[in-house]
């Protein structure tokens, strides 16, 4: 253990971060208090050092009370440095996973609608190839500045819309009712894929200050394949009640009532 620390004080580390971080691998997500146990230093030295390996880039801390934090892969902290001193990221490449090799992508929650908005904002404008959106024309509005730029980078841009909403730019996919799973009144369904590579989910109502939206996100694949599953069947679906409205009437009635009967 002693190795490690010493390993990662010469990427520029301190003692107490290369602690911390080692810590954290060994258990994920962790309180300030239990990670200062972990790491054995003192508890105020714990959330010090742990700001400043947020600010780093190298934990991400929760959205909840009490706040946890989480490790970036090693990996993914050993490419940041491989460039620099190769000699030294070879040890960690080897050292690291045996502190823990399972890791598992966290999801995350981002609660309030001004960091829910901002979340949303900064994935789109991170986003370098494609990115699927089932959204409401309330919120649609808020984000359209930034899904145009977005579209003039070249991504391709696909939107299941409710309130029939129009969009200048992008694939749209108008859907007719509710979601078959939207519930509470007065709160809106948004999801939200990057690149097949990160998304967010969750329900979110009017006013800017409203504490109580809260969604989920992250960059876990089985969630992210799970999410964009299910924006890519409701366009299959409506992509079908398009071209099919008088056979579907039939067969299901008005709305898809006899099918909406038989699964729900």
């Amino acid at each position: 253990m002693d190795e490690l620390v010493e390993k990662l004080k010469v990427l520029g580390l301190n003692s107490y971060e290369a602690k911390v971080y080692i810590a954290l691998l060994k258990k994920y997500p962790a309180t300030g208090y239990e990670i200062s146990k972990l790491a054995d230093i003192p508890q105020a030295r714990a959330y010090d050092t742990l700001k400043a390996l947020e600010n780093a880039q190298i934990v991400i801390s929760s959205q909840t009370k009490p706040v946890t934090y989480t490790p970036i892969k090693p990996k993914e902290l050993t490419k940041r440095y491989k460039r620099k001193i190769d000699s030294t990221i070879d040890f960690l490449d080897k050292k690291l996973p045996d502190v823990k090799d399972d890791y598992i992508e966290p999801i995350l929650t981002v609660t309030g609608s001004r960091k829910i908005i901002e979340k949303i904002i900064e994935l789109i404008r991170n986003a370098k190839d494609k990115i699927y959106l089932e959204i409401r024309a309330q919120d649609f509005k808020i984000i359209e500045p930034y899904l145009m730029d977005a579209y003039n980078r070249g991504l391709e841009i696909k939107i299941v819309a409710y309130d029939n909403f129009t969009s200048p730019f992008g694939k749209i996919f108008h859907h007719t009712g509710t979601s078959f799973l939207e519930y509470n009144k007065g709160k809106r369904f948004i999801f939200l894929t990057i690149d097949d590579k990160e998304g967010l989910f969750g329900k979110i109502s009017s006013g800017s200050k409203n504490e109580d939206n809260l969604i989920l996100w992250t960059k876990n694949p089985e969630i992210v394949f799970l999410m964009k599953s299910y924006i890519a069947h409701n366009m299959l679906l409506i992509d079908i009640e398009e071209n099919f409205p008088e056979q579907l009437r039939y067969f299901y009635g008005h709305g898809l009532k006899k099918l909406k009967d038989k699964i729900l």
